[in-house]
């Protein structure tokens, strides 16, 4: 454990250090961001546009993340246990991409449709069974919607097929 905060401590330290406007912390066994990390990096919060979170073990992320980080453009979250997101997401005014594969979301992070800078969202290998379709066609940079693997139900599988103005990837069976 101790040698998993070192790292995570390196790699916030070298991004502030090195005025990089990303932060990698994928693979850190992270249960959650941590607290501490809001201090270290309140300098440079504002200059940071890319993180990544991939591959640990989160359960949450909190909204004090999306209020911190508000100039985020990208996010990747793939693999971990989130199930939703915080209501603050839908206040990202950067973001373009996410990335929620392979976590445990069963329904649909609504809040997401709210994003009018988002241009792809990745939601494959997630449990989701209900696309909110009328709001994602709303989005005005919505260019990429990636729900392979997730047990939709029929009806939101004819409606995918009609035609919208991004592309939506899924599992045909």
């Amino acid at each position: 454990m101790a040698e998993a905060v070192a790292n995570v401590a390196r790699r916030i330290n070298a991004t502030v250090d090195e005025g990089k406007d990303s932060l990698d912390l994928s693979s850190c066994q992270l249960i959650s961001f941590p607290e501490g990390v809001f201090k270290v990096l309140r300098t440079v919060s504002e200059n940071i546009r890319i993180i990544t979170l991939a591959g640990n073990q989160m359960k949450a992320i909190s909204s004090k993340f999306f209020s911190t980080f508000t100039q985020l453009r990208e996010l990747d979250l793939q693999g971990n246990i989130l199930t939703k997101l915080p209501d603050q997401v839908g206040e990202m005014e950067h973001m373009t991409s996410i990335n929620l594969a392979n976590n445990s979301f069963s329904i649909f992070p609504e809040k997401l449709t709210e994003i009018a800078t988002l241009e792809r969202i990745d939601l494959e290998g997630n449990n989701i069974t209900e696309l909110p379709l009328e709001k994602l066609s709303t989005m005005p940079a919505l260019k990429w919607l990636n729900v392979k693997s997730n047990p939709l139900n029929s009806s939101n599988h004819s409606a995918l097929h009609s035609p919208y103005k991004f592309d939506i990837l899924l599992t045909t069976d």
